[in-house]
């Protein structure tokens, strides 16, 4: 399973961001708490900590969380881009 993310930066930059499983374990072992807690109590914290650590784990981030964090305008979960259908929708 994986968690996508849309990361949109103040500086008007943006990244996607996957968390893998090998970021959703770091992150079960970093705070001893299940990844499947995530469904009823989805922090911004833990969104914003798994998607840095997606980043992190491919290297597109070097700053620690606080550091990178401090440049995060927004964290969106999942794919937000609204893609336009070929023909119109049947009416009726």
């Amino acid at each position: 399973m994986h968690i996508t993310f849309k990361v949109s930066y103040v500086d008007g930059s943006a990244a996607v961001a996957t968390a893998a499983v090998a970021d959703q374990v770091a992150f079960e072992t970093t705070f001893d708490k299940s990844i499947a807690t995530l469904s009823s109590d989805f922090r911004l914290h833990d969104m914003c900590w798994l998607a840095w650590h997606g980043l992190s784990r491919i290297g597109k981030v070097t700053d620690d969380f606080d550091t990178w964090l401090e440049r995060v305008d927004e964290v969106v979960v999942g794919d937000t881009e609204i893609v336009p259908l070929e023909t119109a929708a049947p009416i009726g």
